[in-house]
């Protein structure tokens, strides 16, 4: 990783609006219609930090990844700004029974606050289980993985986990000026750990330069009948203060992002 990059990333500045309590009397699980259709469109206020954008995203046919055919989602654009749109552009989504699965490369957009530059290749990861219980982790296991990078001549090894839960059943959800009915959101973290070594009085020492911790969490909100109508993506890191001295970034950092549905066409 070049030293730009990663600066970049840590300089820069990368889900929770409730409106009644967990487990309501909403949707079920098994009713809950989740709109994959070609042609389907959604457009989407992004609010970062103050920064204000939009990004239009469409399904725009059928794609085949290891067999298994997806519909894909992209952009009207080349990129999108919010983590939800750009999570999915160029991507392949599956309904399986309840759940929702990815395959693709796991886009960052632009902006987002992560302590690291991660390409996360996924496989049939689950995304959206309308039948999972509050926390419910969807996927059998994590996607897990590690990097070896060396950054103003520190050896960098990152080690990295991305998981997604279940998350609160609502019978009405309100925003953006809109109450929807028979909500469902679902939560995606990624968890990070980063350490480095130096050398003390001629012995080498390995120190944790990142200790592990979620930088990234998102959580959208999805709609029956519709999609996803709000997501809100957390992303902060706390750095060991040397290091943070030594690549010239604040030892801590914290931004919120905010995506608004505001028109939509379901087919």
């Amino acid at each position: 990783m070049k030293k730009s990059i990663l600066l970049t990333i840590l300089c820069s500045s990368i889900l929770f609006l409730s409106c009644s309590s967990d487990d309501e009397n909403g949707n079920n699980g098994t009713n809950f219609e989740i709109p994959l259709n070609n042609n389907n469109y959604w457009t989407y206020d992004v609010d970062s930090e103050g920064t204000l954008s939009r990004d239009s995203l469409y399904i725009s046919g059928d794609v085949v990844f290891n067999t298994k055919t997806y519909k894909k989602f992209q952009t009207r654009d080349d990129v999108a700004t919010g983590f939800y749109s750009s999570s999915l552009r160029n991507n392949g989504v599956r309904k399986s029974d309840s759940k929702l699965l990815l395959s693709g490369d796991l886009s960052l957009a632009p902006g987002q606050n992560l302590p690291i530059n991660l390409d996360l290749s996924l496989d049939d990861f689950v995304i959206f289980n309308s039948n999972a219980s509050n926390n419910q982790a969807l996927n059998s296991s994590a996607v897990t993985g590690s990097i070896n990078e060396t950054v103003n001549g520190y050896p960098l090894t990152i080690n990295y986990s991305l998981q997604s839960y279940g998350g609160e059943t609502l019978s009405t959800f309100a925003t953006n000026g809109v109450t929807y009915s028979n909500v469902k959101s679902t939560k995606i973290k990624l968890n990070v750990s980063i350490t480095t070594v130096i050398t003390v009085l001629g012995s080498p020492q390995t120190i944790t330069a990142l200790a592990a911790q979620d930088v990234l969490v998102s959580t959208q909100y999805l709609a029956d009948g519709i999609g996803v109508v709000y997501t809100n993506t957390v992303s902060s890191y706390n750095i060991n203060s040397f290091i943070a001295d030594e690549f010239g970034v604040p030892p801590t950092n914290t931004q919120t992002q905010e995506e608004f549905l505001d028109t939509y066409i379901i087919n």
